[in-house]
């Protein structure tokens, strides 16, 4: 365990964690929602063990955390203007959109059907992270099916072992996962009620729809 509650002194805990990235290893780490699970999106076995530790299969890939909004077209294509405006409003934070991945990257991040998960998170230390290692794999550190974790000591709890590297980030200070919104049908539409309420993003994209299905999720 790696405190990183004070930017002057997280370096050496920011290291051993880029370093367990780099060995195909897997990282807890604070967000500005709750803790996340990460590895390497471009390392195919890492992701494999980010969702054995979870207890899930290929057919729930794990959203992509980047370091900054310009890594949203060297990732995605086809981005609308709508996704776009919303990215620019709600980026740094709890907003995830799911777009077209751009066809030439190399990873495999489960059955995404050609899509993926973007999300650019709004704490200090995951940022710190991401910008050392570039775009992450990252889950709710949780076992599927159990309450995200909040607390580090909560996800050492229920992944144990399987995570190399476990940054202390204290409380995560949502403790409600993001707000999913799918972009690569004909119609923006909201498929996880989170941390970005509804009538904030259609302050943005007033054509936004909602699937019955959109719920608000402690886990992901």
């Amino acid at each position: 365990m790696h405190d990183v509650t004070d930017e002057n002194s997280w370096g050496p805990a920011i290291d051993e964690a880029v370093n367990t990235i780099s060995r195909g290893g897997l990282v807890v780490l604070p967000t500005d929602t709750v803790y996340g699970i990460g590895a390497d999106a471009f390392d195919a076995d890492a992701v494999a063990a980010l969702l054995a530790a979870k207890g899930r299969g290929r057919q729930m890939p794990p959203p992509v955390l980047v370091p900054d909004a310009r890594t949203l077209d060297g990732l995605a294509v086809d981005v609308a203007p709508e996704a776009r405006a919303l990215v620019e409003a709600f980026w740094p934070g709890g907003f995830t959109i799911i777009l077209r991945s751009q066809p030439s990257l190399h990873w495999d991040l489960g059955e995404t059907h050609g899509t993926v998960a973007l999300r650019m998170p709004d704490h200090p230390a995951a940022l710190a992270l991401l910008r050392r290692t570039g775009p992450l794999a990252v889950s709710s550190a949780n076992r599927t099916g159990r309450p995200a974790a909040t607390e580090a000591t909560d996800a050492v709890e229920q992944l144990g072992d399987a995570v190399g590297c476990y940054l202390d980030g204290g409380t995560a200070p949502g403790g409600v996962a993001s707000t999913i919104v799918d972009a690569t049908g004909p119609r923006l539409r909201v498929v996880r009620a989170g941390a970005v309420p509804l009538d904030a993003l259609r302050e943005v994209a007033p054509v936004l729809g909602v699937d019955e299905t959109a719920e608000e999720e402690t886990s992901g």
